[in-house]
């Protein structure tokens, strides 16, 4: 027993000096920027904190402050309360296309911001989609403003709100508000009293992720600058780090607002509930099933076709569509986009094969990362666990811009050319880069899986003299394959469509794929960014397919056996 304890004390601080290298050293080097400006560049002199205060007194800091907190509130309160509707109508009732509103929520999530914005672009630019194909020639006029914008991104963040409220109505005890209906309570106070207040660590949790995932979305307003000037902090931080001279300092200070956004969000929430108990389920629980309406079924599907057709239909039809037209429709049916990608400088090829480079190198060194925490997460009693899970985590609520920052600052030191390790402008600063933001999902996939195997077929092995190589192979790997193949497969497909990461870090002459796509739009090439979308979207989703048929476990069919 001291040998195994031993042996997983020695894993938990090889752990947590990797996540320290990879998520808090870049995070902290942000705040040393502000505090001592210069100090990663050779030049030590202390900070003038009245930066920080710059926020409020330069009109492009306040407005970008401003606009990020207004976006963020406004979603987060709108996209919380849509996605909690959705959450309850499809916990609650089943009638046809039900599954295609599930399948519109994973799709929404895993489809970069950027691809979404661009499709509302299209559509509703002055000239786009909609003026063009409808004649609705004033709708930019509604969307391109702040509330419209709030809309869009309430649009394209609900499903994690939804997705952690419909978890949460999995069980249910119905004996709660079976009482409260025999004391004579209505169906909407029953709901009000006993039902929301139980769900309220959901609705929290919700409200978190829609709101941390907006103030740090830096590809809606970079895809909106084509035609609408809406400055976020993230979009700024990105502005300053491209224009001549680079300011690191008003980048750092910018990340400081960013973070601190964040750090007050998760701090409202844990505020919320520390002093509550949400405890209810018992022996009496029952897994929910959704009921078929017994009149009106007609409207649920109608509302939701309808709902589907705005959420998925205009991003994604827009796409379609500029792709296969010229000027927007207006020119016929035409393929001059798709021939153009792989035709001249061949950016598109180059960019795509960069990033899938990138993103299969990152996906294998971030599974070897997400495994051995998620080893010593669920089978170490090593004593700084809770940190090492904490710290897992951070990388999911830090917006990938300030990431970057915090790479640059640390991987571009003159001193590191002498020893091998200069990496700033070398793809290798991607990897990492890719590998601190796939860390947190690989982590929650893979601890999930392990959470089903016992410890003592483990411990069993090692008393045996198996060495922790030995136990991986043969005993925990094969029994988790499936979740080890998921997690990379997720860590793959994010890497690739990485916009924020991409497009701080990408070394000269090195495009990767969401960086061309980027491009093509803020140089208002529609098609051909439409085109580039589409195609490389179709190809690494027809990898991810592939690769999960293929190595994705068989499921044994259980043999009959005759009497």
């Amino acid at each position: 027993m001291f040998r195994i304890r031993a042996s997983g004390n020695r894993m938990g601080w090889l752990v947590l000096a990797v996540l320290f290298l990879l998520i808090l050293l870049p995070l902290a080097a942000v705040v040393i920027q502000v505090l001592l400006p210069g100090v990663f560049f050779g030049n030590l002199v202390i900070g003038d904190l009245s930066l920080l205060l710059d926020v409020f007194r330069r009109p492009l800091w306040r407005v970008s402050l401003q606009h990020s907190v207004t976006l963020g509130v406004g979603t987060t309160l709108l996209g919380t309360a849509l996605g909690i509707a959705l959450a309850m109508v499809r916990s609650r009732w089943s009638f046809p296309t039900a599954r295609l509103l599930d399948m519109t929520v994973w799709l929404l999530i895993i489809t970069p911001s950027f691809i979404l914005a661009q499709g509302w672009v299209m559509f509703a630019s002055a000239d786009g989609i909609a003026a063009q194909w409808l004649g609705w020639t004033g709708l930019h006029k509604l969307v391109f403003q702040p509330a419209g914008l709030i809309v869009v991104m309430t649009l394209s963040k609900f499903p994690l709100a939804y997705l952690t409220v419909y978890t949460a109505l999995e069980w249910k005890v119905d004996r709660l508000s079976e009482a409260a209906r025999l004391s004579g309570g209505s169906p909407w106070t029953v709901w009000r009293t006993i039902q929301a207040p139980l769900l309220l660590p959901a609705f929290f949790s919700g409200a978190m992720l829609v709101f941390m995932d907006t103030v740090g979305d830096f590809g809606l307003p970079a895809s909106i600058a084509t035609v609408f000037r809406f400055p976020t902090l993230p979009y700024s931080i990105y502005t300053a780090l491209y224009t001549s001279p680079i300011r690191f300092d008003m980048a750092g200070a910018l990340s400081f607002y960013l973070v601190l956004l964040i750090a007050l969000a998760m701090s409202v929430q844990l505020y919320a509930m520390r002093k509550s108990r949400f405890d209810f389920l018992s022996g009496r629980a029952t897994r929910s099933v959704a009921r078929k309406p017994v009149k009106g079924a007609y409207i649920l599907v109608i509302g939701n076709l309808t709902f589907l057709a705005v959420v998925l239909g205009i991003p994604f039809g827009s796409n379609l569509l500029m792709s296969v037209t010229d000027n927007g429709g207006s020119g016929g049916i035409t393929f001059k986009y798709y021939r153009a990608l792989f035709a001249g400088d061949g950016n598109l090829a180059s960019g795509l094969m960069h990033s899938l480079e990138i993103a299969a190198v990152a996906a294998m060194i971030g599974l070897a990362v997400g495994f051995l925490v998620a080893y010593v997460l669920t089978y170490s009693q090593f004593k700084l666990r809770k940190a090492i899970d904490v710290i897992s985590l951070v990388s999911l609520a830090v917006p990938g811009i300030v990431l970057g920052i915090g790479y640059i600052f640390i991987w571009n030191q003159k001193w590191l050319q002498s020893i091998g390790l200069l990496l700033y402008g070398t793809p290798w600063i991607l990897i990492l880069a890719s590998v601190a933001g796939a860390i947190p999902v690989i982590t929650r996939v893979v601890v999930g899986a392990m959470a089903k195997v016992p410890q003592q077929l483990l411990s069993a092995a090692q008393v045996q003299g198996a060495s922790f190589r030995q136990r991986v192979a043969t005993v925990l790997a094969p029994l988790i394959k499936g979740a080890l193949l998921s997690a990379a497969l997720a860590a793959f497909g994010a890497s690739v469509f990485d916009l924020a990461i991409a497009s701080v870090l990408y070394p000269p002459n090195f495009m990767t794929l969401p960086v061309v796509i980027n491009k093509a739009f803020e140089n208002l090439k529609f098609g051909y960014a439409a085109a580039a979308t589409l195609t490389g979207g179709g190809i690494v989703i027809a990898i991810i397919v592939a690769l999960e048929l293929l190595f994705k476990p068989a499921r044994k069919r259980p043999r009959r056996t005759s009497l």
